[in-house]
C-alpha cells in the first residue's frame, strides 16, 4: 500500500476515533448511532461477566449513553458456533423487541469462547482487551463502535454481525459512504493476498463488474468461498489482477476477503424461521462458512459436505448445512469492496504483542501509544507497550513486551516479547523472556485466592494427547511437560488433568500454584518458570494446592479482579491529579 493511501487511512480512522469521542459519555440522539449493541457470550457465567463490566463502563461515562447494551448467552449444552449464537441472538431480541425489532439498527459483536490462544483475555473476554489510546483507555468494545460509528447513520433497520478479535480500517471518498440499505446480506470485502484467502472467506465477484480504481464499489457476489485452496480460488474465479492506481494490495493478484456483515429486517425474520426449523442445535455453525456460502447466484450445495475446517464433526452437521443452503438459497449477497482497507487479527498472543509493540503502521493508523493511562515515568519503555499500569522508576519493560493491569516495584524487569496481565511484580523480580504471566483471582474452598498462571509466549495450549503417559508430547516452554514436573519435584502420575479425562493440554493441566495473595502468587510462579527454562530444581512446598487455567476460569473472582483494576485506576487517576 503507498503511502498516500496510508495517509487516508489513517486521517479517516482518527477521524471514526474522534467521532466516538465526543459520543462517549453522552446521551445519543436517534439515528445517531446504534439502538441496540448486542455481546454473545459462551454460558452464563461470561454472560454475567460481561454485563458487569459493560455497566462499570458506562458507569464511568467510558460509552454513548442512551444505547440498550444486552448479553446474550448461548444456551446451556453443546458448543453451537457464532451461527447458532447468531440465530439464537436474533430470538432474544426477537422476545424483547417484538415488533420494534422492524424499527432497530442493531449491532451484534461475537465474543463468546475461552481465548485458549491469548489467555490474558480469557477471564473478563477478548471484547474488553485494552489498547494503548483514548482517554479513559479504549478496550475492544470501544474500538469495534468507533470503527463502525458511521454505519447506524447510514443503515436500514437490521442487525451487523462482527467478531470481537479483529480490526478492520477503511477509507473512502468524502463524497462517498458506507451504506447498508439492500434486502438480503451486504458484506465488507477487503483486497487480501492469495495466502491470506485460505484462511478466510473469499467472494467471487461478477467478473464484468470487477474494478478496483475507486475506494469502494457496490457490487453483487456470485459466490463465497470458505477457506478456498488457491486451485479453488482460481478456479472460481476470485482472483483479481491489480490494475495501475489501484488502492488494493501489492501482489499483481488479489482476493477479496470478508470481515463484516449486515442482513436487513427480512432477512432477520427469515432466519428466526430457519431456528425453528432446525430446532434445538446440537453442533457448531458458522455464521459465516455455514450462512454466506449459501448466497449468491452461483452457490451449490457441494460445501455442506466439506467438513475439513471443522474442530468437532458431529453427525448432524451436514444436515443442518443442507436445511441452511436450502432455506437461504436465493437470497441476495451484496458485497462492498473497500479497496483501501485493512483487516487486523488479534487473537493470539503472538499477534497480540506485534500488533501493539511492533506494527509501525497500526501504530500510526490508531495513534496507539508506549505507555496508556500508567504512572511509567522509566525511559525503559521504548518499542514495548504498558497500559493501565503502575510501574516504579527503577523499572524496565522489554523491547516487544506487554504490561497491563499490572503493578512492578522497585528495579523489577520484564525481558523482551513477554506478556504481564494482572499481576504485582514484587521488587527485584526479573521476568524472563518470552514469557506469558497472567494472574487471577479465584474462589476456593470458601476463600478468595490467587494463580498465576505461565506459558512460553508460542506454547499451544489446545494441542491435547489422549492419556496423561503422553504428557511429554505437551511442551512448556519447549520442555516436556513431565520434565516440568520433575523440576518441580511433583511425580507424574500425581498431575491431576481436570475435565475431560480423554483430552489433556496446558489447559486442563493442574500444575499453577494456589496462593493467599496476588504478589506471593506472582512470585512462586516465577520461580516455577525460572525452573524450567533453567533446568534447575524448585520444590514445590508440600501440600501446595494446584490447578488448571480452566478451573481458575470456572472459580474466577470477578468482582475481585474488578475491585484490583478499581485500585489502579484509583492510584493512577489520583497521582496523576497531584501531579
Amino acid at each position: 500500500m503507498n503511502q498516500g493511501c496510508l495517509r487516508k487511512l489513517q486521517t479517516a480512522t482518527r477521524e471514526k476515533l474522534r467521532k466516538l469521542n465526543s459520543l462517549r459519555g453522552r446521551q445519543v440522539q436517534p439515528g445517531e448511532f446504534w439502538d441496540v449493541v448486542v455481546v454473545s457470550a459462551a454460558d452464563r457465567s461470561q454472560k454475567e461477566s460481561y454485563e458487569l463490566q459493560i455497566r462499570e463502563k458506562t458507569d464511568r461515562k467510558e460509552l454513548p449513553l442512551g444505547v440498550q447494551y444486552k448479553v446474550f448467552s448461548d444456551p446451556p449444552g453443546p458448543k453451537i458456533g457464532n451461527g447458532g449464537s447468531t440465530l439464537y441472538a436474533l430470538q432474544q431480541l426477537n422476545d424483547i423487541y417484538g415488533k420494534c425489532l422492524s424499527r432497530l439498527r442493531v449491532i451484534l459483536i461475537h465474543a463468546g469462547g475461552f481465548s485458549q490462544r491469548l489467555p490474558s483475555a480469557s477471564a473478563l473476554g477478548k471484547i474488553f482487551m485494552a489498547f494503548p489510546l483514548g482517554e479513559p483507555i479504549y478496550q475492544m468494545l470501544e474500538l469495534k463502535l468507533a470503527m463502525y460509528v458511521d454505519f447506524p447513520s447510514q443503515m436500514k433497520p437490521g442487525v451487523l454481525v462482527t467478531c470481537a478479535d479483529d480490526i478492520e480500517l477503511y477509507s473512502i471518498s468524502e463524497e462517498e459512504s458506507v451504506k447498508f440499505d439492500k434486502p438480503g446480506f451486504t458484506a465488507l470485502a477487503h483486497p487480501s493476498p492469495l495466502h491470506v484467502g485460505t484462511t478466510h472467506g473469499v467472494f467471487v465477484l461478477d467478473p464484468h463488474k470487477k474494478s478496483s480504481s475507486s475506494e469502494m464499489e457496490t457490487t453483487s457476489c456470485l459466490h463465497f468461498l470458505h477457506k478456498p485452496s488457491l486451485n479453488k480460488m482460481r478456479n472460481s474465479g476470485a482472483v483479481c489482477k491489480r490494475q495501475s492506481g489501484s488502492f488494493s494490495v501489492s501482489d499483481e493478484e488479489f482476493v477479496y476477503t470478508d470481515s463484516t456483515y449486515y442482513f436487513d429486517f427480512d432477512t432477520s425474520k427469515s432466519l428466526l424461521n430457519l431456528l425453528k426449523e432446525l430446532g434445538p442445535l446440537d453442533c457448531e455453525i458458522d455464521a459465516y462458512g455455514d450462512f454466506l456460502q449459501a448466497l449468491g447466484s452461483k452457490a451449490t450445495i457441494d460445501y455442506t459436505n466439506n467438513t475439513a475446517n471443522v474442530t468437532k464433526e458431529e453427525s448432524s452437521l451436514v444436515e443442518i448445512r443442507q436445511k441452511i443452503f436450502h432455506h437461504l438459497k436465493g437470497t441476495l449477497l451484496n458485497v462492498i469492496l473497500l479497496n483501501n482497507s485493512k483487516f487486523y487479527h488479534i487473537g493470539t498472543t503472538s499477534e497480540y504483542l506485534f500488533h501493539l509493540t511492533e506494527d509501525v503502521e497500526l501504530r500510526a493508523e490508531l495513534g496507539l501509544l508506549n505507555s496508556a493511562f500508567s504512572l511509567c515515568e522509566t525511559s525503559e519503555t521504548l518499542g514495548c507497550c504498558v497500559m493501565y499500569s503502575v510501574l516504579d522508576p527503577s523499572c524496565s519493560v522489554g523491547t516487544g513486551s506487554v504490561v497491563e493491569f499490572s503493578r512492578l516495584g522497585e528495579e523489577a524487569s520484564v525481558g523482551s516479547g513477554s506478556i504481564v496481565s494482572g499481576c504485582w511484580v514484587g521488587p527485584g523480580l526479573s521476568v524472563p523472556d518470552g514469557a506469558f504471566m497472567h494472574s487471577l483471582c479465584v474462589n476456593h474452598q470458601d476463600k478468595i485466592r490467587f494463580v498465576t498462571v505461565f506459558f512460553g509466549i508460542n506454547d499451544n495450549l489446545k494441542r491435547s494427547v489422549d492419556t496423561p503417559a503422553s504428557m511429554d508430547e505437551l511442551k512448556l516452554c519447549g520442555v516436556g511437560l513431565s520434565q516440568c514436573l520433575s523440576r518441580w519435584e511433583i511425580k507424574s502420575e500425581a498431575l491431576r488433568f481436570s475435565g475431560d479425562a480423554s483430552s489433556c493440554n496446558l489447559w486442563n493441566a493442574c500444575f499453577f500454584p494456589v496462593c493467599s495473595d496476588q504478589q506471593s502468587s506472582f512470585s512462586v510462579s516465577l520461580k516455577m518458570l525460572q525452573a524450567v527454562l533453567s533446568g534447575s530444581a524448585n520444590p514445590l512446598p508440600k501440600d501446595t494446592k494446584l490447578m488448571s487455567m480452566q478451573e481458575c476460569l470456572q472459580s474466577k473472582n470477578l468482582e475481585q479482579m474488578l475491585k484490583l483494576r478499581k485500585g489502579l485506576y484509583t492510584d493512577i487517576t489520583q497521582r496523576r491529579f497531584s501531579s
